[in-house]
């Protein structure tokens, strides 16, 4: 069964710096070169916001709150998903979900929508203080 796992969370002030990794587990059966994948946040009480995808044509888009600050990247050699984040906000603080749509449509769907994903990972936290 694949699971996505992800890391890198922690706590750390305004201003500040992470770097969240995923990893897709059982990567044999997990078509990771032909799946749209995001990064999905989500802050207490407060639903699911995609704030940054990738296609598997590397198409990227972000969503307006993290445009210049959040850099998505991959490692398709190692099934790894990255989201860098610079200059982190107090906002910012939620449980950072890593997804993936095996085979979807990464350049006209919509890939900045919890809804658009088919596989979760379990979450990493993170938390910005002010």
């Amino acid at each position: 069964q694949v699971q996505l796992v992800e890391s890198g969370g922690g706590s750390v002030q305004a201003g500040g710096s992470l770097r969240l990794s995923c990893v897709a587990s059982a990567a044999s059966a997990f078509p990771y070169s032909k799946s749209c994948m995001g990064w999905s946040p989500q802050a207490p009480g407060k639903g699911r916001e995609g704030v940054a995808s990738m296609g598997r044509d590397a198409r990227i888009r972000y969503a307006d709150p993290v445009k210049g600050r959040f850099t998505i990247s991959q490692d398709i050699a190692k099934n790894t998903l990255y989201l860098t984040m610079n200059s982190l906000e107090p906002e910012d603080t939620a449980m950072y979900f890593c997804a993936a749509r095996p085979y979807g449509d990464c350049w006209s769907g919509p890939v900045l929508s919890s809804g658009f994903y088919t596989i979760w990972g379990q979450g990493t936290q993170v938390t910005v203080s002010s």
